[in-house]
C-alpha cells in the first residue's frame, strides 16, 4: 500500500507538470462551462513552533518543527448555473524533521553490528514511505444561491478548509497541525454582511478497543455595522466507549462573542477588542451521571501596524478540562483524547469551582510576500500564575489555488 501511494504521487506530479498552464476549474470563465476538466490543487505548510514551558506544570517543553505537502488531483464539472462540482484524491504527506532512522553502535563484544534501541525510531520507512500520512479524497461543491455562496464539501479533506473563528480553547495549534484532515461533511454559507459553517467529523468507529467519536462543530458571525459584530462558535463532542471500555463522555462547548472593529478610526492596519464567554456542559455518563459546567470569559485585544501585530487574549475562568486526569473505564486517561484545546485552559489550579487567569500575549509579523505565499514570525507569551513560558515560532504557507486567483486577475 505505501509503495502504491508513492508511485500515485509520482504520477500526479507528472500530471502537474503536464498542465501547468490550466487553472483551477474553481476559476474558469463561464465558456468552459459544460464540460468535464482536469482539477488539481497542491498546498505547502512549513511550521517551526518552539515551545519553552519549564515553568509551566502542564506539559512538558518540546519542539514542532517539519512540513507538510497535498496535492490532489481530480474532475470537475462546472454547470451553467455556474455551480462547479470537483471529485479530487490526494494524500497528505508529513515530515517532522528529524525523525529518521537512528541506532547506536553495538557494545564491547558484539562486533561492527548496528544495534537499534528503539524498532519504531530504527523503522527506515521513516526515511520516505512513512511520511505518507493519510489518502485524501472528497466531493466538492460550490454554488451561488441568491445572494449565498454555497458551499459543500464530502469525504476526507484538509482542515484548512474550514474558515470560521474558533478559540484556543476548541482546537489546540498542535491538534490543527498533526490533525491535518477532517472524516465527514463541511457546509459554508456566505452573504454579504454574514458568514456561517458546520460540519462533522467522525473521528472513531466503535471497536474492541478503538472508542466511537464524533464531532458536531459550527462557526458564525454577522456584521450589524461597519464597527460592531456579533458571533458563536460551538461543537458537540461524542467521546463514546468500545467493547473494551463501555461508558460515553459528552463535552459541548459554546462561545458567543461581540467583536468592536476600529480600523476605520485610526491610522493602523487593524484594532480591535472582542469579548465572549465560554461555557461548557461535560457529563461522564459511566463514572459520574452528572453534568459539570465550567466556564469562563476571554477577552481579545489586537493592534497592527507595518505588518507588525500584537494580540492579547485573557482568560479568567475555571477549569475547562476537569476530566482530563479522570481514568475511564478502560483503564486510561482521557486527556488529549477528550480535549482538543490549548492545555492551558486547564488552569494552574485545577480544583473544582477554582476561578483562575490566563493570559496570552503574542507579537507577530508577516511581511505579506505575496497573495499566495504566507510568512509568519511570531513569540507567544503565557502567564498562568506568573509567567508559565514562551514559543518562538516560524511559519510558512503556500497555497496554489491562490496563485491561480493571482495569474487570472492579470489576464
Amino acid at each position: 500500500m505505501k509503495r502504491l501511494l508513492f508511485l500515485f504521487v509520482v504520477h500526479m506530479s507528472l500530471m502537474l507538470s503536464c498542465h501547468a498552464a490550466e487553472v483551477s476549474p474553481r476559476d474558469l470563465p463561464e465558456e468552459h462551462s459544460g464540460g468535464v476538466r482536469f482539477a488539481y490543487d497542491v498546498d505547502f505548510s512549513m511550521n517551526f513552533d518552539n515551545r519553552e514551558f519549564d515553568r509551566s506544570r502542564l506539559f512538558p517543553s518540546y519542539t514542532i518543527f517539519g512540513a507538510r505537502l497535498t496535492p490532489s488531483v481530480g474532475l470537475a464539472f462546472l454547470q451553467d448555473s455556474g455551480a462547479c462540482h470537483r471529485l479530487m484524491l490526494g494524500v497528505d504527506i508529513m515530515k517532522d524533521f528529524g525523525r529518521s532512522p537512528v541506532g547506536s553502535q553495538a557494545s564491547a563484544g558484539q562486533g561492527n553490528a548496528s544495534v537499534f534501541h528503539d524498532a519504531a525510531e530504527a523503522d527506515a520507512g521513516w526515511r520516505n514511505l512513512k511520511l505518507f500520512n493519510e489518502i485524501i479524497f472528497y466531493y466538492d461543491l460550490d454554488a451561488t444561491l441568491g445572494r449565498t455562496d454555497f458551499s459543500l464539501t464530502a469525504g476526507i479533506f484538509p482542515r484548512r478548509f474550514m474558515e470560521g473563528e474558533y478559540s484556543r480553547a476548541f482546537f489546540s495549534d498542535s491538534l490543527v497541525w498533526y490533525d491535518n484532515n477532517i472524516e465527514g461533511l463541511l457546509m459554508k454559507f456566505r452573504r454579504p454582511s454574514s458568514y456561517f459553517e458546520i460540519g462533522c467529523d467522525w473521528m472513531g468507529k466503535a471497536g474492541v478497543d478503538r472508542r466511537e467519536r464524533f464531532m458536531i462543530f459550527s462557526s458564525g458571525h454577522g456584521h450589524v455595522s461597519d464597527m460592531l459584530s456579533l458571533g458563536y462558535s460551538a461543537y458537540m463532542y461524542h467521546f463514546a466507549g468500545s467493547e473494551n471500555a463501555p461508558g460515553v463522555v459528552d463535552n459541548i462547548l459554546l462561545n458567543p462573542y461581540v467583536l468592536l472593529d476600529f480600523s476605520g478610526l485610526v491610522p493602523l492596519q487593524h484594532l480591535s477588542i472582542s469579548a465572549g464567554w465560554l461555557q461548557s456542559l461535560q457529563n461522564d455518563r459511566k463514572l459520574v451521571d452528572r453534568y459539570v459546567v465550567p466556564g469562563g470569559a476571554e477577552i481579545t485585544a489586537c493592534a497592527g501596524k507595518w505588518n507588525i501585530s500584537i494580540e492579547n487574549r485573557l482568560f479568567i475562568g475555571q477549569n475547562m478540562m476537569p476530566y482530563y486526569n479522570s481514568i475511564g473505564t478502560g483503564g486510561q486517561k482521557y486527556a488529549s483524547d477528550l480535549y482538543f484545546g490549548d492545555p492551558f485552559f486547564r488552569m494552574r489550579d485545577a480544583s473544582a469551582g477554582s476561578w483562575n487567569v490566563y493570559d496570552r500575549l503574542k507579537v507577530s509579523y508577516e511581511p505579506g510576500l505575496s497573495d499566495f505565499v504566507d510568512l509568519k514570525i511570531a513569540a507567544v507569551f503565557h502567564f498562568s500564575g506568573g509567567f508559565a513560558g514562551w514559543q518562538q515560532m516560524v511559519g510558512v504557507h503556500f497555497n496554489l489555488r491562490n496563485l491561480m486567483l493571482k495569474l487570472k486577475g492579470k489576464r
